[in-house]
């Protein structure tokens, strides 16, 4: 293993007992070298001094944030720190909770719960996370983990590098998130067992129908040394199962161009069609009302053994696994305008869109009021194992080896019943009622008036009818295989302490099945696929309550029954199918559906990482400074890959005398394309298509990234660091899915006739990281005379490309990147070769206009330790960051071309606890805000929005009874702050959420 080696400003810290931090918290663990022995006798003393220093004993929340301030003065990177004495003391319910603690850091809620983390003004794809130095992958297809996934009972300290070294895995512009699990033999105690149970409180509940109010937490910790302190156990386990109730308003995307107001010579519309100016309006495509409610159950597991046989070897086997499942529902009604064919009356027009009016059905539009009734369940998996052996080979001379494997899946089902209004319903052909008026006015940020003419037949059982179910599964895996070796050689140098080099090689698949089962129509009633009577025993009527109360009732229905009532034969599944009528068939049914998306879609990407580095570590004195830190180089060479169907047609079957031959009904027979490689391929239905070949796509790429930390030790208690590299981020793994679509059609001009290609593909596994190179330049104090410090930082990151847009490419060389194209074409019609020209393929691409992000970050931690015994617990960590940015991008959202920012970017963010404890007794209030930033809204589909600012106040209180018996009482969200959002601007409403607030009581037990 690594031995200590204070470097020398560690030796002068350890003999002014400033290491010492009461209570005799020590960094020394975050400086890992080798002892020269000249130095020993330095240390020796230094530690005999410490020994005669009065210690005094500081416990809970305070302690952490001490032994989390030395944590950040002795590492050799820009970062942050968040450190557990024991397993289960993190208070969060989740590490995305707990890292929104640490300054320039926020998160997106989902649920009402912290979920993505944004670093520095950037979105969870821009940051890395590993887990006991090992990546991990997620459950979503996206490169940022689910940290609700990580109960934070389970994790003893997290770390956020802002500045990397070239030692740590790449793929982290906006930063690096670290999380660690227990090390049992680095445990102070000899045994230590945890216990720590909580009841939990929605009060939001009882305002939501068949929503649960209450939930709980557990978890149960064990680290054990044994074998004279040469074998250690860790092991843990959490629970979480907790309730959610959602109340809510989701605006839906502005999809529709119509000229609403008449106005002659009118030039506030926009421009499209090649610039051409359109006296048009923006129009909604509506709306929808919601109870939401539902439970989330997180079963996580921790086992860490450590096996020490000698003081220069140690080899480590560490597991984390995490289960987390949720049943959710959603219960109100969908307001469809359908505007473009719609009667508009009275409209409100601001900034060229429609904010209300009244809608009226005609007999050529589809303007309707759907009562949904849908039934969601996730199951998500996480798991990680690793073996880590460390060999200190030499006193100067140390290796380290890590095999690891991740993986993550998830099955997703979005299940749905809605239901329309009948004229009569109990008529042979039911028929929908026709009549339907919509009469709204959206309030900006606030609920909008809504009054429909249905309003008292949405609550009719003798008036509603089931019309449509549907299931769509999202099933997804991602999983990754790594091994890597280290090497650190220690120098005898005045300038450079050791150099580390070393390499890493990783594998990762990622697969996507998509599947779909449907019945009937939303939009109207359907003679083939008749819709369902409902009957007392399978509805209730729900009404609004609080500041919802003013919207009409509804029907909240049991799927269960209206399933069993409507297929009593047994509920259809969703499978994974063509459909009979899609495109290339040869054994459907042509009156069939087309879902032969569900087969396109569905597919793997694969990802092979090769890495290499080499690092020196400086101890040098510039003058009478001392500086420290490290330069070097990272090397990476990528492959990725994936699967492909490519549409390469089909053929004519040619008769003994060369003409193409016909069937009885006088149709050219066709058959697959062997020669471009066209198979037979069968669904999960039993249907055959013949016009697809299978392939792989590929993309190799080789990045150089050069990074550098320096940390002038001004004085014992100040340092300035400077830290300066070229960081990557590669694109979400499902992006690099090969969905291509390729066609061939014949062109006919003045100028003669030609065959053209033509395609287009959303994802592309030719897609290349984003990349950035970033400074950073703080000043750090830490208080002598008390506990605390004070850091003030700049940063500033110069992007090369921040997004991924859709761009159409003329003449676009489909054969040179890897699409098939045939040798020839025949025209059908002449059976004369036609020259194969290229054309258009619109495709996904990394953006080209990038920019900088820059901003300022400080924070200051006092802990009022010199104040009167009674208020000496008192104590404020705050911090403030301030982040601006020139990129601005375009959001395609229906007819409207928005111009965002980038999507996490909040320009203020700050995080403030005020904190005291007094003889067992601490308490705790903490407050986050953060403005506005932009990010995604789930509605019908995802839609980009701005989110209004938001304030979010927790408030913890707890009592040590004795050393081992404590309880702890705690409120998420106090405030009951919402979330808000809108499309571009505050009159075009988005989302308006109601969570409530969470009440938890419990006791801890530690021995």
């Amino acid at each position: 293993m690594r031995k200590f080696k204070p470097s020398k400003l560690s030796i002068a810290l350890l003999s002014c007992g400033v290491m010492v931090s009461s209570g005799g918290i020590y960094a020394q663990e975050a400086v890992e070298t080798t002892v020269e022995p000249e130095k020993i006798a330095a240390k020796i003393s230094a530690e005999e001094e410490i020994e005669t220093i009065e210690v005094i004993e500081v416990t809970g929340f305070r302690r952490s944030l001490i032994k989390s301030i030395n944590q950040k003065r002795f590492a050799d990177t820009v970062s942050e720190q968040i450190t557990a004495d024991d397993l289960g003391a993190l208070p969060d319910v989740s590490m995305a909770d707990a890292l929104t603690r640490l300054p320039g850091i926020s998160a997106v809620r989902t649920g009402g719960q912290a979920a993505e983390i944004n670093i520095r003004g950037m979105s969870g794809g821009f940051v890395s996370t590993t887990l006991n130095g090992r990546e991990q992958v997620s459950t979503s297809g996206q490169r940022s983990v689910e940290f609700d996934q990580y109960p934070s009972e389970l994790i003893s300290q997290a770390s956020v590098f802002k500045s990397p070294k070239v030692s740590l895995i790449e793929g982290g512009v906006a930063g690096t998130v670290e999380l660690k699990t227990a090390s049992p033999l680095k445990n102070e105690e000899q045994h230590s067992f945890n216990v720590n149970a909580r009841g939990m409180y929605n009060d939001l509940a009882s305002d939501v129908p068949d929503a649960t109010s209450t939930g709980h937490r557990f978890s149960v910790s064990y680290q054990g040394k044994f074998s004279d302190d040469t074998f250690g156990v860790a092991l843990g386990y959490a629970r979480l199962f907790q309730p959610s109730a959602t109340t809510q308003f989701v605006g839906l995307n502005y999809s529709k161009l119509r000229d609403v107001d008449g106005l002659a010579d009118d030039i506030n519309g926009p421009t499209k069609e090649e610039g051409i100016h359109l006296a048009k309006e923006y129009v909604g495509e509506g709306f929808e009302l919601q109870h939401k409610g539902g439970e989330e159950t997180r079963d996580g597991f921790v086992a860490t053994l450590e096996w020490q046989p000698a003081d220069n070897f140690s080899l480590k086997f560490d597991s984390f696994y995490s289960k987390f499942d949720s049943e959710e529902f959603a219960r109100g009604y969908r307001v469809k305008f359908d505007g473009s064919q719609a009667a508009i009356g009275n409209p409100t027009i601001i900034d060229n869109s429609v904010i209300g009016g009244t809608f009226n059905r005609t007999s050529n539009s589809s303007t309707r009021v759907e009562i949904v009734n849908d039934d969601n369940s996730d199951s998500d998996e996480v798991q990680s194992f690793g073996i880590n052996a460390d060999w200190q080979i030499t006193d100067n001379f140390n290796m380290a080896v890590d095999l690891s494997y991740s993986s993550a899946t998830s099955d997703f089902r979005n299940g749905l019943i809605w239901s329309l209004v009948a004229d009569d319903p109990n008529a042979v052909q039911p028929e929908f009622d026709n009549n339907v008026s919509i009469n709204y006015l959206l309030n900006g940020l606030d609920l909008p008036d809504v009054s429909l003419n249905q309003a008292d037949a949405l609550t009719d059982v003798n008036r509603v009818m089931v019309t449509k179910y549907g299931i769509y599964p999202y099933v997804n895996s991602d999983e990754v295989i790594a091994a890597r070796v280290d090497f650190q050689y220690s120098l005898d140098s005045d300038y450079i302490s050791s150099v580390e080099f070393g390499a890493r090689y990783s594998e990762r698949e990622y697969s996507s099945d998509r599947s779909v089962y449907e019945f009937g129509s939303d939009s109207g009633f359907n003679s083939k696929e008749k819709p369902l009577n409902i009957t007392e025993d399978m509805a209730t009527v729900v009404d609004w309550k609080g500041d919802f109360s003013s919207f009409p009732s509804y029907l909240a229905l049991d799927q269960n029954k209206v399933l069993n009532a409507w297929f009593p034969q047994g509920i259809p599944q969703p499978v994974q199918t063509w459909g009979g009528s899609a495109s290339g068939v040869i054994n459907g049914d042509p009156l069939g559906k087309d879902t032969a998306w569900t087969v396109k879609e569905s597919g793997q990407v694969f990802e092979d990482i090769f890495a290499a580095y080499i690092m020196a570590n400086i101890d040098v004195e510039i003058g009478d400074i001392p500086v420290t830190g490290n330069f070097g180089v990272r090397v990476v060479r990528t492959k990725q890959a994936s699967t492909s169907l490519q549409d390469v047609g089909e053929t004519a079957v040619k008769d003994a005398y060369g003409q193409d031959a016909i069937d009885e009904n006088g149709d050219v027979i066709v058959q697959a394309n062997a020669d471009l490689g066209a198979q037979f391929i069968t669904d999960d239905a039993g249907l055959i298509n013949q016009k697809y070949a299978p392939g792989i796509i590929e993309n190799t790429y080789t990045d150089y990234l050069h990074q550098m930390n320096l940390n002038f030790h001004i004085t014992p208690n100040d340092q300035i660091r400077f830290a300066a590299a070229k960081v990557m981020s590669r694109p979400n793994i499902d992006r690099l899915a090969s969905n291509s679509s390729v066609s061939i059609n014949k062109v006919t001009t003045d100028s003669g006739t030609y065959a053209e290609i033509s395609g287009n593909a959303k994802n592309s596994p030719h897609l290349k990281p984003f990349y950035a190179n970033q400074y950073d330049i703080s000043y750090e104090r830490y208080f002598s005379e008390s506990d605390g410090s004070f850091v003030f930082a700049l940063f500033y990151k110069d992007i090369e490309s921040a997004g991924i847009v859709t761009q159409t490419i003329s003449e676009y060389d489909f054969a040179g990147n890897g699409l098939i194209v045939p040798d020839e074409f025949i025209d059908p019609l002449s059976g004369v070769p036609l020259e194969i020209r290229n054309g258009n393929f619109e495709t996904a691409f990394n953006d080209d206009k990038g920019g900088y992000i820059k901003g300022l970050e400080v924070s200051y931690t006092q802990v009022f330790s010199f104040l009167p015994d009674f208020w000496s617990g008192l104590g404020l960590s705050t911090s403030y960051s301030h982040t601006k940015s020139e990129i601005q991008q375009i959001s395609q959202l229906g007819q409207q071309d928005l111009p965002i920012t980038l999507p996490g970017l909040s320009e203020n963010v700050l995080q403030t606890t005020l904190f005291w404890g007094y003889q067992g007794f601490e308490t705790r209030v903490s407050a986050r805000y953060r403005d506005e930033f932009v990010s995604e809204q789930v509605a019908v589909e995802a839609q980009t929005v701005n989110y209004d600012d938001e304030l979010v106040i927790d408030y913890q209180a707890s009592y040590q009874f004795n050393d081992n018996l404590g309880m702890v009482f705690q409120v998420n969200n106090v405030t009951d702050e919402p979330t808000k959002s809108y499309f571009g601007v505050q009159s075009q409403t988005g989302t308006i959420q109601y969570f409530g607030r969470q009440f938890f009581l419990g006791m801890t037990y530690a021995l």
